[in-house]
């Protein structure tokens, strides 16, 4: 078995929107309108293309995505940090630690170790009913709230990242 973490290109899209759409299918079920939930072909294509889209693969085949939204982008998150965006794990191998371990990649390998921020945000829906535990066990620190529109509150979560001394 072979892991690689990288960044998405655009002829990975087909593959992340059936990924995405797979994963996400209790999410529209919930009726919360997270853009991933309902995403499209060129959804994807604009979310690689304007993000720092990245993929964990395992022998080939993407198994996980997370995106980050950076400060400088389009979409900046809440704090002017790095902010976790449109996370999805093929739900054939859920729990196995498969998200765990890209979503620890990304934070202290690209996050931490690559842009040098001092920490990361990303944000859910209040109304989901276990994903804020999730990032909360992950050291995730409810940082605020609003209402942007979508028939929900989104929960921002802000998490330190210490920088290792050499």
């Amino acid at each position: 078995m072979t892991r690689t973490f990288r960044l998405a290109t655009a002829d990975d899209a087909e593959e992340l929107l059936a990924l995405t759409l797979r994963a996400y299918a209790p999410i529209r079920e919930l009726g919360i309108h997270f853009a991933a939930a309902t995403a499209d072909l060129a959804l994807v294509q604009k979310n690689i293309h304007n993000h720092a889209c990245y993929v964990l693969e395992e022998d080939g085949q993407i198994q996980a995505t997370v995106s980050l939204r950076m400060p400088w982008g389009p979409q900046p998150g809440p704090f002017g940090l790095p902010h976790i965006w449109w996370f999805a794990v093929d739900p054939a191998i859920s729990k196995k630690g498969i998200g765990s371990a890209l979503l620890t990649w990304v934070e202290e390998v690209i996050v931490r170790d690559t842009l040098k921020a001092p920490a990361v945000s990303l944000g859910t829906a209040e109304e989901h009913p276990w994903l804020s535990a999730i990032y909360e066990r992950r050291g995730y620190v409810r940082a605020g709230e609003a209402n942007l529109g979508r028939g929900h509150t989104t929960i921002y979560f802000r998490k330190e990242l210490q920088t290792p001394l050499p």
